[in-house]
């Protein structure tokens, strides 16, 4: 291998450039329309343009991106993790047209990307695996009798792909249907197979992985365990090495059949075993993810191992680099997703352009020294945040919402815990609503810190409103902060004559979180909220946008920006947005009721009424799927449908209009 082409893009791609330029390696990118300005475009020697938007229309298109490499000669190609990286016929693809696969072999993929088929394998292997339903009677009628044989709680699984699509958890007998029927479709669009199995759910389950890698001189290892049991909708959020559920006996056994696992299908190169373990500290068999993982970065920080270069050296023929007894693990890491979405309404996806995103503040507090035994500082340092997206980039709705990966190294689980909340609180990113907050939030909470999260506890906690789930207000020093701010004249201010008193002291209104407040600023320091008077002094931003800010005589370090529209306060992970309020009248209840609108931007999934069809509040309209989530849109008022202005498979930009109705009568007076 001389040149290796990355089939992916955001921060894997740029994870893969870096290790493999660092081992001498030429790269080549490929990118989509939305992704031309992208960091991975700019780090690799070459790129190549797909075209389109979608994924299905670039990255997802096998022969663009074979085309790409006989046009630049790559002879290699790296999947990274999605799009193709567990399609069989991709990797087969590559081989036929001579090009290194960096990943396992199509036979693999294929006896893995089968979720029922790997599980024959595994119970053939003496894999213990969850009881579920395999067979090939796809009916509905199947699949409800199977159902009730095995009860319920259930899952209902897409057979190919992963990722937490074409899964649906169903309570009860009555739900079945809508959840075959909707997994169904997701399975089919994301990976082109709409297959399904069933499976007994493991209530109060653990998502516990064992990372293995195996050589093609019938070397296998396992690089120990990952908890992900921090999910919500079966996605996850937070991943940590070593769990805290997990004792040396069962890292063992299960270490053990992770390897059995992969010998099984004849394994080469990375990946996962997916386990579910119970209360009793008994495991089970999901799946096995047939390449590297967004979450490998904290195998890679408590062993000290760079996953990617042993990915290389794997693919060139190399046999692995350690025997099993010469791997140790050192600490305990932790791996935060920080998602564009809005964990305190439903974690609705959130696209948009990102106004500041400077991490260097976070990274600096975590800087470890080069060179030590010769691991890549990156892996040595307590603070690392693996991004594929620069400020000033767009969140589009093509694909999955993930931003970065804030990941940090202690040499305990709480040390760990430490520094990823002050991680989170140095690295706020400003634009879309984003999960920092919550993530910083999820790191204190009393039961994650006691290691008691099961898959399902995220969850129980945004259906019961708990704490962590709601939106956190500004405080009275942010409103401080944002009225002096905006309070500062363009222009020089008068000393004397009549303009004098009044810019002496000004009246601003802000609005935010809901809330419209009325500050008096006396010199663009001395500012009253509500009762308080509070005096605030702000001081030149750093090269970072941070400001010492003074309130009262103690100065604090804040990120402040006001880019026209709004004045921008972050603190403690959480950011609040300041406005002056619209002086125009706000539309009606009963306007915004008759059009049903584009929460994102996005593709129509499924429409559910038709043209001069009565519908009830609450009443489904229309699906809008974004970044791997399926959106309802219900009808806010009861009515008739006067018209339905998209098809499925539409791609409608936020807010467009998708559906009109005409309300009746008693709905519009009220």
């Amino acid at each position: 291998m001389n040149k290796i082409l990355i089939a992916n893009r955001g921060e894997i791609a740029c994870r893969v450039i870096r290790t493999a330029r660092a081992l001498g390696y030429r790269t080549v990118a490929v990118f989509s329309e939305p992704d031309a300005a992208s960091p991975h475009v700019a780090l690799a020697d070459e790129a190549v343009a797909l075209g389109g938007q979608t994924a299905a229309e670039s990255y997802l298109r096998m022969a663009a991106v074979l085309a790409a490499a006989a046009r630049t000669g790559a002879d290699a190609v790296h999947p990274g993790y999605g799009f193709l990286s567990e399609r069989a016929d991709f990797a087969q693809a590559c081989a036929d047209a001579g090009l290194v696969f960096i990943g396992p072999p199509a036979s693999a993929i294929a006896a893995m990307g089968d979720k029922a088929g790997a599980k024959r394998r595994m119970l053939a292997a003496g894999v213990p695996c969850v009881p579920g339903y395999l067979g090939d009677d796809q009916s509905d009628a199947a699949l409800a009798g199977q159902a009730e044989a095995l009860g319920y709680p259930l899952l209902v699984k897409a057979v190919a792909g992963g990722g937490g699509r074409g899964m649906r958890l169903v309570h009860a007998a009555p739900e079945l249907a809508d959840a075959i029927a909707s997994a169904r479709r997701e399975a089919a669009s994301a990976f082109g197979d709409g297959t399904l199995m069933l499976e007994r759910l493991v209530a109060e389950g653990r998502h516990i992985e064992i990372q293995v890698f195996a050589d093609s001189h019938g070397n296998v290892v396992h690089l120990g365990e990952r908890d992900c049991s921090a999910q919500r909708r079966r996605q996850k959020v937070i991943e940590e090495s070593p769990s805290p559920f997990v004792d040396a006996g069962m890292r063992a056994a299960m270490g053990r059949d992770a390897v059995a696992a992969a010998r099984a299908v004849g394994y080469v190169g990375a990946g996962t075993v997916e386990f579910i373990v119970d209360a009793q500290r008994r495991h089970w068999f999901l799946e096995m993810n047939t390449r590297l993982q967004v979450e490998h970065p904290v195998t890679e920080c408590v062993t000290g191992l760079d996953l990617v270069e042993w990915q290389l050296r794997v693919a060139a023929g190399d046999a692995l680099p350690l025997r099993q007894d010469e791997i140790t693990w050192t600490g305990h890491a932790i791996e935060a997703r920080l998602y564009a979405e809005d964990p305190y309404d439903g974690f609705s996806p959130q696209t948009g352009r990102l106004l500041h995103w400077r991490p260097a503040r976070a990274l600096r507090a975590g800087r470890a020294d080069a060179g030590t035994q010769g691991v890549p500082p990156s892996l040595l340092a307590s603070v690392r945040i693996d991004d594929g997206i620069a400020e000033g980039g767009v969140v589009s709705p093509f694909y999955d919402a993930m931003v970065a990966k804030v990941i940090v190294h202690g040499r305990d689980r709480a040390d760990a815990l430490r520094r990823l909340g002050a991680a989170l609180e140095d690295s706020p990113l400003l634009g879309p609503r984003n999960n920092g907050r919550y993530l910083r939030d999820l790191a204190r909470h009393p039961e994650f810190v006691a290691g008691a999260v099961t898959t399902k506890r995220l969850d129980d906690w945004a259906a019961a409103r708990d704490p962590i789930n709601v939106a956190p207000l500004p405080e009275d020093e942010d409103w401080a902060i944002a009225a002096a701010l905006r309070a500062r004249a363009p222009e020089p201010a008068p000393t004397s004559g009549p303009l004098a008193a009044s810019v002496a002291m000004r009246r601003i209104a802000l609005a935010c979180a809901g809330v419209t407040r009325s500050l008096a600023v006396e010199r663009g320091a001395r500012v009253t909220v509500g009762e308080r008077v509070l005096e605030v002094l702000l001081h030149a931003p750093d090269a970072d946008g941070w400001r010492a800010v003074d309130i009262d005589g103690v100065r604090r370090r804040r990120l402040v920006i006001d880019d026209g529209q709004g004045v921008h306060v972050a603190r403690d992970a959480a950011v609040h947005v300041f406005a002056e309020p619209s002086p125009f009248p706000q539309p009606d209840a009963g306007a915004a009721a008759r059009v049903a609108r584009a929460p994102v931007a996005g593709v129509v999934a499924q429409v559910a009424v038709a043209p001069g069809q009565r519908v009830v509040v609450g009443q489904p309209l229309v699906c809008v799927e974004a970044m791997k989530m399926e959106m309802w849109l219900n009808a806010a008022a009861g009515g008739v449908v006067s018209a339905v202005h998209v098809a499925p498979r539409d791609t409608v930009a936020s807010g467009a209009v998708l559906v009109t109705l005409d309300l009746d009568e008693t709905e519009t007076k009220a």
